[in-house]
């Protein structure tokens, strides 16, 4: 079987509101580019990247790919990811690797799970992802705390989940705080919280805001300063597990990390950490070294969800419930609509392959869509309700 071309498409799909966070603010939709490789034996695999508009990216990659065979993945991640500094990009790697896999599920008549070792549980449990909005479903924006401890129950009881998180470094550090103490009230001592200043505070406020969270038994807090040193400094002050999809977010930085002791929990991201077979090998060196896994959510549509629950049932440490931007799509581009939630839970697909087709009339929709609103990363680190703002580092 060889691989004969890999073909691009850029699709964006609305949210239920305009989602901030530290570095800037999704403005009302979510954008992938959903890659099909195609083989001689006429299977197609989907895979999936964010970042913006990437079909030239996927373009210049073509070359490296036709013709090999998407069972030699090893090759292709020399071929993709080892020998091209300039276009070196895990991402790129991640959605081609995924849609080999699915090619290999779909060749075998076998769930991708079971290429990566068979599936240890049936579902995965999510969490309610919360963030501070602008453009609200029942109108207006979210100005306090009292605002996301009202969306945070609501979709507790939609989605039946038993865990939140809070994006934070966006409103003053107290206020989003105060976020998670109105939750513990509300949702109960066995509710699972977390926070994630995405490293915008800085160490000190950090420490502060820190010390204060401690008596609400937070299940981690993640990334709350700035580098492995802003966690490592955070860590030594702070008793609450420190969790991270930044520092490190690869695997040059993870030997630097558990030698400062930065962190206690990795988030586990099929991109950051070059595919699926990729987290397998992270979640392999954090079982050594005694460090916790956990999922991170990276926007993804149904084609990543789906490979990302085929990961996470092989990983026997993966015990938290996963981040998912997930529920805040108002649709999905796979055959059938969005995977559902039952019980705080999304079941992993039983295959072949990664288990999803594509929806070719959402494709198109949202394709059109994505022509009409344009790439946001190109204005991302911005806010145009506050247009002399600007993201910054250790600010609050």
């Amino acid at each position: 079987m060889k691989i004969v071309d890999v073909r691009a498409r850029t699709v964006a799909v609305p949210t239920t509101g305009m989602l901030r966070h530290s570095s800037g603010v999704h403005p009302g939709y979510l954008m992938r580019t959903i890659i099909e490789v195609i083989t001689d034996e006429g299977i197609v695999g989907l895979g999936e990247v964010g970042g913006g508009d990437q079909r030239g990216a996927i373009e210049k990659l073509k070359p490296r790919v036709i013709g090999r065979d998407p069972f030699h993945l090893e090759m292709i991640k020399t071929a993709v990811l080892r020998s091209v500094y300039y276009l070196s990009n895990a991402r790129l790697y991640a959605a081609l690797e995924i849609a080999c896999l699915d090619i290999q599920g779909k060749a075998l008549g076998r769930p991708v799970s079971d290429l990566l070792g068979g599936r240890v549980r049936d579902e995965l449990p999510f969490i309610a992802y919360v963030f501070w909005r602008y453009d609200r479903p029942q109108g207006g924006d979210d100005t306090r705390a009292e605002d996301l401890a009202d969306e945070c129950e609501r979709l507790t009881e939609e989605l039946g989940v038993r865990a939140m998180k809070l994006k934070a470094g966006v409103l003053a550090p107290e206020e989003e705080v105060r976020v998670l103490e109105l939750c513990r009230e509300r949702l109960g001592s066995d509710y699972r919280l977390r926070i994630d200043p995405n490293g915008v505070w800085s160490v000190p406020t950090a420490i502060r805001m820190g010390r204060r969270l401690e008596c609400l038994d937070l299940e981690y807090y993640e990334d709350p300063a700035w580098g492995l040193t802003g966690n490592a400094a955070v860590r030594d002050q702070v008793r609450i597990p420190i969790a991270t999809n930044m520092f490190p977010a690869r695997f040059d930085d993870l030997a630097p990390a558990i030698r400062l002791a930065a962190v206690d929990v990795v988030l586990t991201d099929l991109h950051y950490w070059e595919g699926p077979r990729g987290v397998r090998d992270l979640a392999a060196i954090c079982r050594t070294f005694g460090l916790g896994v956990a999922m991170h959510s990276g926007t993804e549509l149904g084609i990543e969800l789906a490979a990302m629950l085929h990961t996470g049932s092989t990983i026997n440490e993966m015990i938290t419930a996963g981040d998912a931007h997930y529920h805040h799509l108002v649709d999905d581009v796979i055959a059938g609509g969005k995977l559902p939630y039952v019980n705080g839970a999304i079941a992993v697909p039983t295959g072949p392959g990664l288990g999803v087709e594509l929806d070719p009339e959402k494709m198109d929709k949202y394709e059109r869509y994505f022509e009409q609103v344009g790439d946001y990363y190109a204005r991302f680190h911005r806010d145009e309700r506050r247009p002399d703002w600007m993201p910054t580092i250790g600010g609050l």
